[in-house]
């Protein structure tokens, strides 16, 4: 018996400086649909949880990621490392990312990563309480097997992030 088809999932969280109608963010927000439609159709590209139900999550007070109004995140699924990191680094995300400080509020944010790798067999789409868990458990035991960020997937020898990561 063949072993399953794994796929990376991948998750990121972060508070917003300014709330999301406040012209000093405008540029964040009006690429987010430019930005998604772009991963939607990049090689590999897999699963992405929908807006509403990203939105629905953020803005629980009762779930996992608290209910702040200013929070942003992105969950979603990819056939391999080597694809989600063209998509981050080599297109236009990679702008996007750039500006992380304009828009992010460090202040705001909990202590700890504010992205998480891990693995997942083809098919599963995995849920907002799967990747906070993720995430917690990558900033209370550092990278592992079960959550790892983009330094232990370079240490791995990956090749994507060569081609336009800023060291």
């Amino acid at each position: 018996m063949s072993a399953p088809i794994r796929h990376i999932a991948e998750f990121n969280i972060g508070i917003l400086r300014h709330d999301w109608d406040d012209p000093r963010i405008a540029d964040f927000v009006n690429g987010l649909d430019r930005v998604n439609a772009l991963a939607h159709r990049s090689p590999g590209f897999v699963w992405m949880l929908g807006n509403d139900d990203m939105e629905a999550a953020q803005l629980d007070a009762e779930g996992v990621l608290g209910g702040h109004p200013r929070t942003a995140s992105t969950l979603s699924v990819w056939e391999s490392a080597d694809a989600l990191g063209h998509f981050v680094w080599n297109t236009v995300h990679r702008q996007y990312y750039a500006r992380r400080g304009e828009w992010y509020d460090d202040a705001e944010q909990a202590p700890g990563p504010r992205m998480v790798l891990w693995h997942v067999d083809a098919g599963h789409r995995p849920t907002i309480a799967e990747a906070k868990a993720r995430l917690d458990h990558l900033a209370e035991h550092g990278p592992t097997d079960h959550a790892f960020g983009w330094d232990a997937v370079k240490a791995q020898g990956w090749q994507a992030h060569r081609c336009g990561e800023a060291a």
